[in-house]
């Protein structure tokens, strides 16, 4: 195990460096302001269903269209990525994300701002897959597992802004200023990534793309789905991301304050530490993925065991309300829902080649996403089914971990099997290369 236990470097692997850190800062910009875009109706569910006179079930549309158009476009989006290079489609990404989030800030109505909502989740869509094949260009492979785990840190700090700073901004001066005012930032990283973006360092141009057209696509989706490590990255991806998700995107918020009887304040306070812990387990996962890659399917499968206690003790604790001891351990185990999603991409990444990386990651990205988009229509429906039972519609987050465990279990011997055989093979080709 010892010789097979870390990423190893090959020859052509980009250097890193300061450059480097500098060009993927403003690539994960824009995915910094993706996802304050994207999570900015956590804070303001409530001001939407009264703005817009809706139940829970059309309450949780909103989301669930954003997540449909965003997990639909995964795949397509990688393909993109293989095929244009990053920062063509990071700046399609960066114009749909801001028109929507600015069409969402002016909607008279539900179905406008339904619209602005589906147009943010397309914009939203390209730009995670990007900011990752940006890393993998930039740096060596080794440095792969932190580098997407830093990604995902920083995805998390746009929703501490959203938390944080468009919360107060709603209730000081209002919907229309505050989604207005946060368009602004997606002006902001478009500009500087216009001035200061690259795709690759000079000498490191990917092979050029010989083929395309519908045999090619259906090649390049074929073969990365064909590699079990892509698919045990969907499924950890799938169960790992979405309680999490489902919580800081739209439930979390009325649960606190409708079922447990917080005020608005304490419940922001709350959905902080769920980021705050996110942002401080993602540099642990990093580290330590990075240093042993053996340990990935141990904490994978220990963030869903310990998701799922801390959800049955919370929402089955008898009584009215929880203590609040307990939601914030509940928050705190909450927080590791991000990074033990991004394992999922680094058992995809050793699996595929440079010319699939962007296909497979969409594959990956899509699992916790079409998860999400799921848990949040059913918590919608059931809640709306029961009276507001909290306590029944949120039992519909055991049914995903369950299928999703199932299939980690199912995949995961075979995947670092293969995985393992294709690294020596990597290492004794690295020997042979002449220098």
């Amino acid at each position: 195990m010892s010789s097979v236990s870390g990423p190893v470097s090959l020859p052509g692997d980009p250097p890193g460096g300061k450059k480097a850190v500098l060009v993927w800062s403003i690539g994960v910009s824009v995915y910094f302001v993706a996802v304050i875009f994207r999570t900015s109706l956590g804070v303001a569910g409530l001001d939407a269903a009264d703005r817009f006179h809706v139940n829970a079930s059309a309450l949780s549309t909103f989301s669930i269209l954003q997540l449909l158009v965003y997990a639909g476009m995964q795949i397509p989006v990688g393909l993109l990525v293989d095929r244009l290079g990053t920062k063509k489609v990071l700046t399609i990404g960066v114009v749909l994300f801001t028109l929507g989030q600015l069409g969402f800030a002016f909607s008279p109505s539900y179905a406008m701002a339904l619209a602005s909502r589906a147009l943010l989740g397309c914009g939203d869509a390209l730009t995670f897959i990007s900011v990752l094949r940006l890393g993998t260009r930039w740096f060596p492979a080794r440095r792969g597992p932190l580098v997407a785990q830093l990604a995902g840190l920083v995805g998390m700090a746009g929703n501490l802004v959203s938390t944080l700073v468009l919360a107060r901004l709603l209730h000081s001066v209002g919907w229309t200023a505050a989604f207005a005012g946060s368009a602004l930032c997606g002006v902001v990283v478009l500009v500087l990534m216009t001035l200061f973006l690259k795709d690759h360092p000079e000498g490191h141009e990917p092979e050029p793309v010989r083929h395309t057209g519908g045999a090619f696509v259906r090649k390049q989706i074929a073969l990365s789905w064909r590699e079990p490590g892509t698919r045990l990255g969907l499924w950890v991806h799938f169960t790992t991301q979405f309680p999490a998700m489902v919580f800081l995107l739209l439930w979390g918020l009325p649960f606190l304050v409708e079922a447990q009887g917080l005020t608005r304040a304490a419940a922001g306070t709350l959905l902080t530490l769920v980021v705050l812990s996110n942002m401080v387990i993602g540099l642990v996962y990093g580290q330590i993925v990075a240093r042993h890659h053996a340990a990935r399917t141990p904490l994978a499968i220990g963030t869903v065991a310990a998701t799922a206690v801390m959800w049955a003790v919370t929402i089955h604790y008898p009584g009215d309300h929880a203590p609040m001891w307990l939601l914030i351990a509940l928050c705190t185990v909450l927080g590791a829902c991000g990074p033990a999603s991004m394992i999922g991409f680094d058992f995809a990444r050793p699996a595929n080649p440079p010319e699939r990386q962007g296909t497979a990651s969409g594959i990956v990205n899509m699992g916790g996403f079409v998860a999400s988009m799921t848990t949040l229509l059913a918590i919608g429906v059931l809640l709306d089914a029961t009276g507001d039972s909290y306590r029944i519609a949120f039992s519909a987050v055991f049914v995903l971990e369950a299928i999703g465990l199932s299939q980690i279990l199912r995949l995961r011997t075979r995947a670092v099997r293969r995985e393992r055989e294709r690294l020596v093979a990597s290492r004794v080709e690295a020997v042979h290369v002449p220098v």
